[in-house]
């Protein structure tokens, strides 16, 4: 099975998400947020690209621009974005200028065999690092976020996303000391840089996660288990809410007479609130009752008047069961039928026997 951190990832955030992308292959409009950020990537990439002399920061501008320029009809409130990027840039180049680092190579691919050694299976773990630069004889793997919320250390040296990473870089040059790899991600919007390391052990434990996930994903297909969707926060960035159990409601184009959710809502509300006044209503004509029917029985009659009309009770003959006498004649008479099944069975084998 080829399986990325991606697919990982989104496998245990939603499972519906997973099958819906990796195996039904749909593809889904991509958000603000992921334009903006492949934008930020491609322009970073270029940053540090040397043809033959690295860019100036008006040229990163221009080239963040023209990008933009590409995709600004398909954003909304894209004038906010673009400012963030170039504000975004500006403040990493200031920090980071290229020449300062000894780049080799940017965002590089890998592919990593893995063999699960409880069952036997070959999968290929493959990825993209964003950059990797090399500091005398260590290496330094760089991921970019874009992402508002930056997290705490103690997430960092447990993300998987470097592990695989680790992986990746070692599968590529298998004579580097993988104590000298540094792992790092470099929050944009902070301008921060959080970094990790991994050991063996770690990798390992990484691995049997990996395996167990596919494991789980193989199982679920081969078994035709649903992917059930599990709604988060991250759904109001999620391409597939339309096809969603949990959201397309929103989406559906007519529902009766109405167009939209926002169109039965009224109806929705009138519903309860009539529901809720009728509970109401009940519950006082059974009070009502009692207070007629008491007087019905002080007066010896069958019928009351008002101004209003009248109200005749009808005398009913209702036919009542004592459960507990019926479940004992029913358990006798089936027991006597076993006792007498199983008799004739005895007998009729008794006769084969003797024959």
């Amino acid at each position: 099975m080829r399986i990325s951190y991606s697919s990982l990832d989104t496998f245990k955030t939603c499972p519906l998400k997973y099958k819906l992308q990796d195996i039904d292959r749909i593809r889904a409009p991509k958000n603000i947020e992921q334009i903006f950020g492949a934008s930020i990537h491609s322009t970073l990439k270029y940053m540090f690209e040397r043809k033959p002399l690295y860019p100036t920061l008006n040229q990163i501008i221009d080239f963040f621009r023209n990008l933009w320029d590409q995709q600004k009809t398909l954003i909304k409130n894209e004038d906010v974005y673009f400012k963030e990027g170039i504000s975004l840039l500006e403040r990493f180049y200031k920090r980071n200028q290229p020449w300062n680092f000894n780049v080799v190579d940017l965002e590089s691919r890998f592919e990593v065999d893995l063999d699960n050694p409880k069952t036997g299976e070959k999968h290929v773990l493959a990825g993209i690092i964003d950059r990797i630069d090399k500091n005398d004889d260590a290496y330094e793997i760089i991921d970019y976020k874009t992402a508002r919320k930056m997290p705490g250390q103690d997430n960092i040296d447990k993300d998987l996303q470097m592990s695989i990473y680790h992986l990746g870089l070692l599968r590529r040059w298998p004579h580097l000391d993988p104590g000298k790899i540094k792992l790092s991600f470099y929050y944009l919007k902070h301008g921060e840089k959080i970094s990790t390391s991994r050991n063996k052990n770690q990798l390992e434990e990484n691995k049997k996660f990996i395996f167990k996930t596919i494991d789980e994903i193989k199982e679920r297909i081969k078994n035709n288990y649903d992917f059930p969707p599990l709604p988060s926060g991250l759904c109001d960035w999620c391409g597939y809410k339309q096809m969603c159990p949990m959201w397309k409601h929103l989406y559906q184009s007519q529902i009766s007479n109405f167009k939209s959710q926002k169109d039965i809502e009224p109806v929705i509300k009138e519903y309860f609130e009539l529901k809720d006044q009728n509970d109401k209503n009940n519950d006082r004509l059974d009070e009502l009752k009692t207070l007629i029917y008491g007087f019905m029985d002080e007066q010896k009659v069958e019928r009351v008047f008002g101004a209003e009309g009248y109200l005749t009770r009808k005398m009913q003959e209702k036919i009542s069961y004592d459960i507990k006498k019926i479940k004992e004649f029913l358990k006798e008479k089936i027991d006597n039928f076993i006792i007498k099944k199983q008799f004739t069975i005895l007998t009729a084998l008794r006769k084969k026997i003797e024959k």
